[in-house]
């Protein structure tokens, strides 16, 4: 385990994290722990204020970026660590835009978001839309790609949950939409 000022990271991901890391600056002194678990329900990686800090002023909080140690694709079994560096930079840097977006809630917005998360598609599908936003906007859309191309070419998943990655996040157009709106702003 490796420690950075406010960021804790398991040693077999320490450089793809630096590098999601890099992208947000703004992230610096915001504590977040990545962490490896055995098993997530359905999910790969989760971020999460840590619940004593939710209450605490948007600068104090801290932040569990949950890892599930391997996914069961089809019939094989992935371990997470194993992953290819780029596609694991890219949901570090998913989960890195749920952090982003967490930042600007209040204490009870969050307990709300929490909430709506659990109980409503919809709301799902706009959380991860966002997050996948943030992370565009931050310069990390070629890793975004990368992994997007993974779950949706390469890894060998159920068309039921190729279907429900398409439904809940942004597709690779809408990325390179985002990125010639970033790019024309960014130039005026």
């Amino acid at each position: 385990m490796v420690a950075y000022a406010q960021h804790i990271i398991p040693n077999v991901i320490e450089s793809e994290a630096k590098i999601a890391l890099s992208h947000y600056p703004e992230l610096a002194q915001t504590s977040i722990e990545f962490k490896f678990k055995k098993h997530i329900k359905k999910s790969t990686m989760q971020a999460q204020p840590t619940f004593l800090s939710i209450f605490k002023m948007k600068k104090k909080r801290s932040y569990k970026i949950l890892i599930s140690e391997r996914i069961k694709i089809s019939d094989s079994v992935y371990y997470t660590k194993d992953m290819p560096s780029k596609i694991m930079i890219g949901w570090l840097g998913h989960e890195l835009g749920h952090v982003m977006d967490f930042e600007q809630r209040s204490g009870l917005n969050l307990v709300s978001f929490g909430f709506s998360y659990l109980t409503s598609k919809k709301y799902i599908r706009g959380a991860e839309r966002r997050a996948d936003s943030y992370a565009v906007t931050h310069g990390m859309e070629t890793y975004i790609l990368a992994t997007k191309e993974f779950i949706l070419e390469k890894a060998g998943l159920t068309q039921k949950y190729i279907d429900r990655i398409k439904d809940f996040y942004l597709s690779p157009e809408e990325i390179m939409i985002l990125v010639e709106e970033r790019d024309t702003v960014a130039k005026d």
